[in-house]
């Protein structure tokens, strides 16, 4: 199908959220009747119209790509004078006050590549509306704050199409003549446009069903393709697990008979929330202990979860335009990690959770895209479901979590639904409701919506031995972003405490406050100014400080703590994220100062205080193993890349491989006899203890390769040969192709002929491949995107390749010659005509050719350069590149 297309010398329209106005009409009720024939979808939009506007006032329709056949006002067809039909719109210059509109049009779902509004993947019709993919299946008043119930009758033939879904209750559903059917379904619960859903095809389902603790019953559907019905039941754990969790932690119930998910292999997202259809992302539905890793486990657990918690919190209460798009998404995010957080191990989700918060929303933030979780303006709305709307946007509201405690923030949430129960609402209603229900004034907190970038907090200690004091001094500054200058203090929560000599936390006392009731260990301070200084009393000796406790803001933070203070950290904080956080930045410093070792030509030797305190973390029987697994996990070369400008990414590899091997060497016998230890026997578990253990091993079985002997290549190929779960079994395939053994290429070979009829774990095999930090890893992404298995039409396998060389293989793209930055430009070329909302996804690493030195700054952008000067370049794409190059 034909995309929505700009030239480069004509810019596509920019929206504000200063311009937003009211709809003039309402749309109150629609009723749908969708003819699914090949070739030809045959739409009949019926919508009661209320004039809410001016007397004046037209009625513009949004609409791409479609046929129109008719128009009707309360029953009389339009003539062509009547109405004015543009590329995108649909115009009614002169219609009452209240009327009946129907409209009918066409247009072939199979040529839709763009994956927006109606579609067909794998001979299976599905639907994605969010954010405007509505309008690609008739003329609409296509906004969220147009609400309406809908009615859906849906026909097609009744042998390739058995199964015929809609959102809300099925009512109604016959045999017509030729082998066809229909089936009609009514949603009781008035929606936006975008939560519409239709699915269409031959399915296999997974039935089952669910109480509410009111004694409602709930039926639960996952439709799959015949051949992965075994693959999930996982899933329907999890979406029981989370009705329980909301029910217990919310208060929230289901408010339908019956609850249906289905899993398509064509999706530019992860899953969509609609309203009682949820349709899913293979790769976040399917799982089975031969074909899905522990992580793939715990990110279907989540993503069920927050599409199911999206049934509150952003179909019940929607967002009034796409700038609020953080109102639904960050606080689902929040909620869905909280729910992962009560399934598993609390310390290590949240580590997870900011491992990912730094290395892609801080490199964003300080990129050309750096935009507030509230944006202030977009071209294409598609380009801003971010991780700053998503993950910054989950963090904002912990704050507010943080900030008001438990109690009052589920007040707050009491009456946020209480008030805006089926309406389109902003973020200011959100933090309205959580300020009249706590009392807690959250004024100057409100600059989180509005101001981008990542707040510097440094942090100052003086120790007063004869007052036995500690004064604690902050300083925050938010750096300049596009558009934004002269940021102003925010309302930053800061968790610490003070660790005294032998280890132990000490109670904290403000000067100035009573003695506290309890022995708080932890205090939670509100940073408001630019300069701020807390003084604790009754501090006796000299204690370490353990600041931003839980990461309890998303700041950089910057202190005087010396190396010292960290070692002592990371052995005996009782703040689990602290401690882990504390062996990170010991780690990143000593690389960066490897880094200029190399710069410098000196001769690289590892810190023997660090090697001294890994090991201890190695030995320490007692550790946590998950833990354990993420102490021993090095920052990733993109997190170690923000640590200066410009980037010196080769150095950075070669540093921290440098470590890497150099602790491996030091520690082989005690990582072995953990790697032995951790050996898993019987059936495969996904509980917090057997994942711990897969992880732990497989960490240990990396930095033994590190050593490249005989032996441990031998046992990395025992490991991927005997596997019988697919967590061990890409973790030594991933181990191996990074090695200089010639076995490896049969490896990758047999896991191949292995798993090639499958989708998904084939998207690993591209991904394992290219993520290989050698030379020759330039020439094979050629030839992946030539592989007879590769699709341009699937999003998955076009992510499962690009997406491992451009964001983790960071030597390889960005290697001096430029070749990564012409494949990367090659691919958005071929890309762009067929799903713009990948490639504009994919093209970001462009994005921050500032960051790096003079010539790759050039080469960089050069290629983005290049992108835009491309004849009908999307306005997805446009908008990423024309932003890069300011």
């Amino acid at each position: 199908m034909a995309d929505s297309r700009t030239s480069t010398i004509t810019p596509p329209e920019t929206k504000y959220l200063k311009d937003y106005r009211a709809p003039d009409f309402q749309i109150e009720q629609v009723t749908l009747v969708f003819d699914l024939r090949e070739g030809v979808t045959h739409v009949r939009a019926t919508s009661q119209v209320r004039r809410e506007g001016a007397a004046d006032a037209v009625l513009r329709l949004d609409g791409h790509d479609m046929t129109l056949m008719s128009v009707a006002v309360d029953g009389v067809r339009l003539t062509a004078d009547q109405y004015q039909l543009e590329d995108h719109h649909l115009t009614l210059p002169h219609v009452p006050d209240q009327f009946e509109l129907t409209i009918e049009n066409e247009f072939d779902p199979a040529q839709n590549t763009a994956l927006e509004g109606l579609y067909v993947s794998k001979g299976m019709y599905c639907t994605q509306c969010e954010a405007e993919g509505f309008r690609r299946i008739t003329y609409f008043l296509d906004q969220p704050d147009v609400m309406a119930t809908y009615r859906v009758r849906i026909e097609a033939d009744k042998t390739a199409y058995p199964v015929l879904l809609s959102n809300g209750n099925n009512i109604e559903q016959g045999d017509l003549a030729d082998g066809r059917h229909y089936v009609v379904w009514d949603d009781p619960f008035p929606k936006p446009s975008y939560l519409f859903a239709l699915v269409a095809g031959d399915l296999a389902v997974l039935e089952d069903h669910f109480t509410t603790r009111s004694g409602a019953p709930v039926t639960l559907r996952i439709f799959v393709a015949p051949e992965d019905l075994d693959k999930c039941p996982h899933a329907m754990d999890s979406l029981k697990k989370a009705m329980v969790w909301d029910e217990q932690v919310y208060g929230l119930e289901y408010d339908l008979d019956i609850f249906n998910i289905v899993a398509v292999s064509h999706f530019n997202m992860g899953a969509m929330e609609n309203k009682s259809l949820n349709i899913f992302n293979t790769k976040c539905v399917l799982a089975k202990p031969e074909t899905a890793t522990d992580g793939d486990f715990a990110a279907v657990e989540a993503v069920v979860a927050h599409e199911y918690f999206h049934n509150w919190t952003g179909n019940r209460v929607t967002c009034r335009d796409w700038f609020q798009l953080s109102l639904k998404e960050g606080l689902t995010v929040f909620r869905d990690q909280e729910f992962s957080a009560d399934m598993g191990s609390r310390a290590v989700k949240r580590i997870e959770d900011v491992r990912i918060l730094r290395q892609h929303q801080f490199a964003e933030d300080s990129g050309p895209m750096a935009h507030p979780i509230r944006p202030d303006s977009y071209m294409e709305i598609n380009n801003f479901y971010t991780v700053t709307v998503y993950e910054k946007g989950a963090e904002v509201i912990r704050m507010i979590h943080t900030l008001l405690g438990p109690e009052k923030y589920r007040q707050g949430i009491d009456l946020y639904f209480d008030r805006h129960d089926g309406q389109a609402v902003t973020c200011d209603d959100f933090v309205a409701a959580m300020e009249d229900a706590s009392g807690v004034d959250l004024r100057q907190f409100r600059l989180w919506y509005s101001q981008a970038g990542t707040p510097e907090v440094t942090v100052s200690q003086s120790y007063d031995a004869a007052a036995e004091s500690l004064t604690l001094t902050f300083r925050q500054m938010t750096p300049d972003t596009p558009g934004q200058t002269d940021k102003k203090p925010l309302h930053i929560p800061m968790a610490v405490g003070l660790i005294g000599p032998d280890g132990a936390d000490i109670p904290l006392q403000l000067d100035g406050e009573n003695a506290p009731d309890d022995v708080a260990t932890t205090r939670l301070l509100s940073l408001t100014g630019s300069e701020q200084s807390f003084t604790f009393v009754g501090v006796k000796e000299p204690v370490v400080p353990s600041l931003l406790r839980g990461f309890s803001a998303p700041v950089k933070l910057k202190s005087d703590l010396t190396a010292a203070d960290r070692l002592f950290l990371l052995a005996h904080d009782s703040d689990s994220f602290n401690r882990w956080e504390a062996g990170q930045e010991i780690a990143a410093g000593l690389i960066m100062e490897l880094v200029d070792d190399i710069a410098a030509g000196r001769p690289l030797h590892l810190d023997d205080g660090f090697s001294s305190a890994m090991g201890k973390v190695i030995g320490d029987l007692d550790l946590d193993r998950a833990f354990k697994a993420e102490v021993l996990s090095l920052p990733s070369e993109a997190t170690l890349g923000q640590y200066r400008s410009p980037v010196d990414v080769d150095a950075i590899h070669q540093a921290r491989k440098f470590v890497r091997h150099a602790l491996a060497a030091t520690h082989e016998t005690a990582l072995q006899s953990i790697y032995n230890a951790c050996q898993t026997t019987g059936f495969y578990a996904f509980t917090p203890q057997a994942v711990a253990d897969r992880r732990l091993k497989n960490v240990c079985l990396s930095y033994l390769m590190t050593q490249e002997t005989p032996a441990v290549f031998t046992q990395s190929m025992a490991q991927f040969s005997n596997a019988d779960n697919m967590t061990d079994e890409i973790a030594a395939l991933s181990c191996m192709v990074n090695s200089a053994f010639s076995e490896t290429r049969d490896a990758v070979e047999s896991f191949y002929a292995k798993w090639r009829d499958d989708d998904l774990v084939l998207d690993k095999w591209f991904s394992v491949q290219a993520a290989v930090s050698k030379p020759e890893t330039q020439d094979l992404m050629r030839r992946l995107i030539q592989h007879p298995d590769f699709d341009w039409n699937m999003p998955n396998r076009v992510r499962s390749v690009v997406g491992p060389f451009c964001g983790q293989n960071l030597t390889c793209f960005h290697d001096k010659s430029g070749r990564g930055y012409a494949f990367l430009g090659d691919v958005i070329e071929k890309l762009d005509p067929i799903n713009p909302q990948i490639a504009s996804r994919l093209v970001q690493p462009l994005g921050r050719w500032k960051y790096y030195d003079a010539d790759r700054q050039k080469l960089m952008k050069a290629t983005l350069e290049r992108i835009l000067a491309l004849p009908n370049l999307s306005e997805n794409t446009y908008e990423i590149v024309s932003k890069s190059l300011k």
